[in-house]
């Protein structure tokens, strides 16, 4: 058993310090995980990896850290923390009042390819949440390969999946995503 499952048993049975030890341990592989995803965020983000990070803690609890089972189910937490805390920025960013559909160019970065504008991220977070009602694990995987930069062999790791299982099921989700995402966009159009 590993020194995480042992601080979240401890954390489960209540000891205060262990929540902090449980920080102490992950902070290092959390902010390596944010700084991956924020990497292939659009261009002008302003969002620092420590910063997403501290987001996560807090939303995860903080301090008082829920009763996690395992290492894989407190990072699926932490993947899913993130990409919420990323959607809602995307939202926010969305919303009129903060011009939306305008977009910021800087100079500096005018020739570099952004990554999903706005409206594309959230049309993938809701195509995920529908993949999550029909094929949770695989949602699972996307999380936590796509939102916390997770590598293919990872994320089979963390899910306790062969590396071969891993590679089929993101072939699929990428699939299933794209094509929910595409559907929506049409019913978009025509509404």
């Amino acid at each position: 058993m590993g020194d995480i499952t042992l601080i979240l048993g401890r954390v489960r049975e209540g000891d205060a310090a262990a929540a902090n030890e449980l920080m102490d341990r992950v902070y290092a592989e959390l902010r390596q995980l944010a700084a991956a995803k924020l990497a292939r965020e659009r261009a002008g983000q302003t969002l620092q990896p420590t910063a997403l990070v501290h987001e996560a803690w807090l939303r995860l609890g903080g301090d008082e850290q829920p009763a996690w089972q395992n290492r894989r189910h407190f990072l699926a937490a932490a993947a899913e923390a993130m990409r919420r805390i990323l959607i809602d920025r995307a939202r926010q960013r969305q919303a009129v009042r903060h011009g939306a559909g305008l977009e910021r160019l800087e100079l500096e970065s005018a020739d570099i390819p952004q990554a999903l504008p706005d409206d594309r991220l959230v049309a993938l977070s809701e195509a995920l949440d529908r993949l999550a009602e029909v094929a949770p694990e695989k949602a699972e995987l996307v999380k936590l390969r796509y939102f916390t930069g997770l590598t293919l062999e990872q994320v089979a790791d963390t899910q306790g999946i062969s590396h071969a299982m891993a590679k089929r099921w993101w072939t699929f989700a990428r699939a299933w995503l794209l094509h929910e995402m595409q559907e929506s966009s049409r019913i978009g159009e025509k509404a």
